[in-house]
């Protein structure tokens, strides 16, 4: 209901009850029209002056502040002074998206709190657990163990080493993730066959497959090219995270295949394991910063657990997608895509 409105229909309401009182006393029904008709014209005079000089300049007075104060100083000087019918109905519109809109940034917000807060706890473990075993083995040597057992020493030396080599995947890799993030790697595109770039990664990973006598193969046609337009370097980097990931999870004497589809403007790539898979629960956070799906099981293998993040950082540095999907029992496939040539 607009202001106007809203005073008329006051207005009606008393000259309706003025007029109905006078008709009970008067049995000319001239008079009672009369003083409808007087107290209908003098109620919207008064009325009006009175919501127009306390309620309606003031609430027109804030709605201009906060109408404003959103668009800026150049908007506003752009669109000029605008006159509003009816300021109310439009302050009420403005506050109702404003407590939706700050509905959504508190959620968004408490998300991230929560986001930040699994990731200290979980970093904090990551670095806590190689540092504590090195400082075990540390002491043991410092102890007299390289005297007394030359072989364990040696033992311990190597372990201590291996935990060093953790802590430097880890350094690393959140390097590479806050350059990603922050925008200061620069992607050197170039048209490359990406069907050669997987076979020079296969082969490139194939020493770590056969630890766990896992099969890498290409699903594709012979000799077949399929050009695409992204860095190579990065790409290669995505694809030997997700091979990596797919034997660390995979199940022994199993098999990870990659497939490459072509679709209008894109290229489709896959990289399926036959492994345990992932429940649906944990499927959407997999992409996340040191997430784990099984902690037990995850602490016992290799690398930083950043891979699958820094790969998607990676695809959507390109502007491009990536997705993951699971059955327990079958496997897991994580597809990504890329500009087609």
């Amino acid at each position: 209901m607009s202001f106007r409105l809203f005073i008329l229909s006051i207005s009606g309401v008393f000259a309706f009850s003025a007029g109905m009182i006078s008709f009970f006393y008067e049995s000319s029904w001239l008079i009672p029209v009369l003083i409808f008709l007087f107290t209908f014209i003098l109620s919207f005079l008064i009325l009006n002056a009175v919501f127009e000089r306390f309620i309606y300049r003031r609430i027109s007075s804030i709605y201009k502040l906060i109408h404003n104060l959103k668009l800026g100083k150049e908007l506003k000087d752009a669109l000029g002074d605008q006159v509003y019918e009816d300021p109310i109905a439009d302050a009420e519109k403005q506050v109702r998206d404003w407590a939706s809109e700050k509905h959504l940034e508190i959620k968004k917000l408490k998300e991230m709190e929560r986001f930040r807060k699994e990731f200290l706890s979980n970093i904090t473990h990551e670095f806590q657990t190689p540092l504590f075993a090195i400082q075990g083995y540390i002491e043991a040597l410092q102890e007299g163990l390289l005297e007394e057992d030359e072989e364990l020493a040696k033992k311990f030396l190597d372990k201590a080493a291996n935990n060093l080599d953790r802590l430097t995947y880890l350094i690393k890799d959140l390097n590479s993730i806050y350059r990603l993030e922050s925008g200061k790697t620069i992607l050197n595109k170039e048209k490359f066959d990406i069907i050669k770039l997987i076979q020079e990664t296969i082969h490139y990973m194939e020493d770590n497959a056969k630890q766990k006598n896992i099969s890498l193969l290409l699903r594709t046609k012979p000799k077949s090219t399929t050009f695409v337009k992204a860095d190579k370097n990065k790409v290669q980097q995505v694809l030997i995270n997700l091979i990596d990931n797919s034997i660390k999870y995979g199940k022994k004497g199993g098999t990870t295949k990659l497939y490459v589809f072509p679709l209008i403007e894109q290229i489709l790539i896959e990289v399926t394991d036959d492994g345990h898979g992932i429940e649906e629960t944990h499927l959407a956070r997999i992409f996340e910063r040191l997430y784990r799906v099984e902690h037990s099981r995850a602490r016992k293998v290799a690398g930083s657990g950043l891979g699958l993040s820094i790969a998607k950082h990676i695809v959507e540095a390109h502007q491009q997608n990536v997705h993951a999907r699971s059955t327990i029992g079958i496997g897991t496939t994580i597809s990504f895509t890329l500009e087609k040539v």
